[in-house]
């Protein structure tokens, strides 16, 4: 009987020679491959003197080779940086890569799930067939039909591995509030950085796909709950947004890496994942026959969420005009989970109107879910290839839209120096009750928008029976359309089948229900022949209890007499409610609520201060010979809102004032209390009023940036106001990607801005960040040329940030670097 100690050891042995041997090979190849590579270019430098042609010729590649040798070198950072995280050890990641850390480190409710990825290393072999089969099965045919539109004929896969390294969990969440008792419901935030060998042939092109990777939330719900053996009747896994995905393309298809072609097939292949994965599409697999299908692959919706891109302001500035910097042609696209919805684009412009309204049916299994924005600046292209600049990018939770009913609000763009976005969403619930038609009808004309929605139809296709064979009796290859209005929706093909079985399910948002109909095509795909035919009018399930039929045979129109659909559907009407309870939470306060929660508590100091409280000594009166000044400097220009004076020492009990004086150039911080500081502050430069919060679910610091008081006039002259505007970064990232920047106030010395920023900082990282806020003007500053007016330094762990906190913060002179 053999040692497994010693078989163990010998095969270590096996391994190290393996790989010196193909370690020695692979060094001679390389060797030989560059030396063959610097010949070449000796050659092609020689030819070009010999035959005496420009240079010109020769920059052109030069410069494509060097852009993407450096794309390259980027992209195998991103593949080995992930295919370390999913290796390592837990020690490893909290050591090495704070800035990464998984999901259970900050989020409580998040478990450690070590245990799961090693059953998942176990089964990971069992489950790479299955993706293989699925991928070769569903989602080839749509990629192949979506290339076909970029002119990318041919596309097959030749070689389908997953490789031996799985996904990762790196944490997961299991629902107890607001989930049904009978199902259970489960978050994943899953990383896949694993070593796939996927090769294609496009056309005449034989290339690969490597270092595949994906990063995303996926939700798996187990349902319904039975007494006997699974216990569970089914399994549905998605993901509640689109994942993050990325890979490489090598081989003959290396081409490809240049810009446009690969962006073109990126963009196709995550179009097919999110048809599949990404809510309100889903995976279902059923575990029990006992358990009807439709209980499963119906669809759920929990209301309709509908959405209103009023307009943008102060957007960056993308196009180069022949005068220099030119403005932006913006449009907007809207994302929720796969759905998504593009404006119209504006020309020369940074302060859009679109007046855009969408709507998207949102799933029972909502909470998590995001809805996005992203703006992008419009450049001429050609198909496939993304010139298209972004503007910046703002999201929110649909649970907050429903629970609040309605957000009217200002967002700040992230990923962006500068720029908000007006949006306008509403949420809809679904009522059983026909008589709310009316007041829907009459709340679309008053919106003057023709494209609303007034009711949501759900219709379930669960198969077909004797359907007529084609000549020479031989079976169809079937699918189904169905289409209400302008959406049309497609079934799977069920092959050579006179019976077949869809068991899918699809929504509709209806504007007319009384008068629309729901269209039914049964359609061979071979000959693309029509075999039955079915016209419902939707005004009919008004009439049907819980306007809801379910399971009924339809007779289909040029067919057999004895061809039936079978078929449930169910009609809802969309109305509005308002909010389901009061939420008092300070994150999701907009800057009109903050502004007038501001301006509410400082009333109310200032009231109690005069009425009941004596005058302190320590507050610095204003005298009548400064009243005087201020008045002769001003002159006769009283239009050009000049500085004021103001005694803001009645904010003392709410504020406390945080700022760096010449003395103390340090991080360390002073506090000062503003009583005893006149309304220009401690330095003469003004005031400036911040509102700091952060958000711990969202990982998210978020600065608004309310006034500045008392700007001083360069040498008092009145004809010389600053044009300011506030300048931020968050310290010690100070580049691009920190920058934050507000609109330009012209000829002002007390501008109001009310702008919101938001920075992404993980919760561990916050204290050990500063906050440096510059108020800037277009014009020189005294004699020094210099733009900085003043400076604030915040240090952020000392301000309490985990709630809303507003305070005025003196203007110190500018801190070199």
């Amino acid at each position: 009987m053999s040692d497994p100690k010693i078989e163990k050891e010998m095969a270590v042995d096996e391994d190290v020679k393996n790989n010196k041997t193909s370690c020695s090979y692979l060094t001679i190849g390389s060797f030989s491959t560059s030396a063959l590579i610097r010949i070449a270019a000796v050659g092609v430098i020689w030819s070009f003197g010999y035959m005496h042609w420009s240079i010109a010729w020769l920059l052109p590649p030069v410069f494509l080779s060097v852009w993407k040798y450096e794309s390259k070198k980027y992209d195998e950072l991103k593949r080995l940086t992930a295919q370390a995280t999913v290796m390592a050890n837990e020690k490893d990641i909290i050591t090495n890569r704070m800035n990464d850390l998984p999901s259970w480190v900050y989020f409580p409710d998040f478990d450690r799930a070590e245990w799961l990825n090693k059953v998942l290393y176990k089964i990971w072999p069992g489950i790479n067939h299955f993706v293989r089969n699925l991928v070769r099965e569903s989602i080839k045919p749509a990629i192949v039909k979506a290339l076909s539109e970029y002119k990318m004929p041919g596309f097959q896969f030749d070689r389908l591995v997953l490789g031996r390294i799985p996904p990762k969990i790196y944490g997961i969440k299991t629902y107890e509030k607001d989930t049904s008792r009978n199902e259970i419901i489960l978050d994943c935030e899953v990383l896949y950085a694993g070593d796939c060998d996927i090769s294609f042939t496009l056309g005449t092109i034989k290339g690969g796909i490597r270092d595949f990777q994906l990063r995303g939330m996926l939700r798996i719900v187990l349902k319904p709950m039975l007494t006997v053996m699974p216990l569970v009747g089914g399994v549905q896994i998605f993901f509640l947004n689109n994942p993050e995905i990325d890979f490489n393309l090598v081989g003959a298809a290396d081409i490809l890496d240049f810009p446009g072609l690969k962006q073109a097939l990126r963009k196709v292949i995550k179009e097919q994942f999110a048809r599949f994965l990404v809510l309100p599409n889903k995976l279902v697999i059923p575990l029990t026959h006992d358990i009807p299908t439709e209980i499963l692959k119906m669809p759920e919706p929990e209301g309709v969420l509908r959405i209103h891109v009023v307009q943008a302001k102060h957007l960056m500035k993308k196009d180069i005009s022949v005068l220099g910097k030119g403005k932006s042609d913006p449009y907007a696209i809207i994302t929720v989970g796969s759905q998504e919805f593009r404006t119209k684009t504006i020309d020369n412009t940074v302060d859009p109107k679109w007046d855009f309204w969408c709507e998207t049916v949102i799933d029972t299994w909502s909470f998590g879910l995001d809805a996005a924005i992203s703006i992008w600046d419009w450049d001429p292209n050609i198909p496939g290839v993304e010139t298209d600049d972004l503007l910046g990018r703002a999201t929110t939770e649909v649970s907050r839209v429903r629970e609040k009913g309605t957000i009217d609000a200002w967002f700040t763009l992230e990923s962006a120096k500068h720029g908000m976005v007006h949006l306008r969403l509403t949420w809809l619930k679904l009522s059983k009750n026909p008589g709310d038609l009316q007041a829907a009808l009459i709340e679309t004309q008053q919106l003057r928008v023709t494209s609303m929605s007034t009711a949501l139809l759900t219709v379930f296709i669960d198969s077909a029976k004797n359907l007529p064979c084609l000549r020479g009796s031989k079976q169809p290859d079937v699918f189904l359309e169905a289409t209400v209005g302008s959406k049309t929706e497609r079934t799977s093909t069920m092959l050579r089948s006179s019976d077949p079985v869809w068991e899918q399910g699809f929504t509709f948002l209806v504007a007319h229900p009384e008068t629309n109909n729901l269209n039914i095509r049964v359609i061979d795909e071979k000959t693309g022949s029509v075999v039955g035919v079915l016209i419902y009018n939707i005004a009919n399930l008004m009439s049907k209890v819980d306007m809801e039929d379910t399971q009924q045979p339809y007779d289909l129109l040029n067919a057999s007499p004895e061809s039936k659909l079978i078929m449930s559907m169910s009609l809802r009407i969309l109305k509005y409610e308002g909010p389901e309870s009061f939420v008092d939470d300070e994150e999701d306060e907009d800057i009109n609520s903050l502004k007038k929660r501001i301006e509410r508590q400082e009333s109310n100091i200032s009231g109690s201060q005069g009425s009941s409280r004596p005058s302190t000594p320590l507050k610095k009166q204003v005298s009548k010979e400064s009243l005087q000044s201020s008045t002769n400097n001003t002159g006769s220009d009283q239009g050009a809102n000049l500085p004021e004076i103001v005694d803001e020492g009645n904010y003392e009990e709410t504020i406390t004032p945080a700022y760096v004086s010449e003395s103390n150039l340090h991080p360390g911080l002073l506090h000062r209390n503003p009583s005893v500081m006149s309304s220009a502050g401690e330095f003469k430069l003004g005031r400036i009023q911040l509102t700091l919060r952060y958000s711990v679910p969202r990982q998210k610091l978020m600065v608004v940036v309310h006034k500045i008081s008392n700007l001083p006039l360069p040498h008092n002259d009145p004809n010389n106001i600053p044009d300011p505007y506030v300048k931020l970064y968050l310290l010690p990232d100070k580049h691009k990607e920190t920058k934050r920047k507000t609109a330009v106030m012209k000829d002002n010395c007390n501008p109001t801005y009310d702008e919101q920023f938001e920075y992404i900082v993980s919760q561990g990282d916050l204290n050990s960040r500063i906050l440096e806020v510059s108020v800037c003007t277009q014009k020189a500053w005294l004699s020094t040329g210099t733009k900085v007016m003043g400076q604030v330094h915040l240090n952020l762990s000392e301000i309490d940030v985990s709630r809303a906190t507003s305070a005025w913060y003196d203007l110190v002179p500018e801190i070199k670097d």
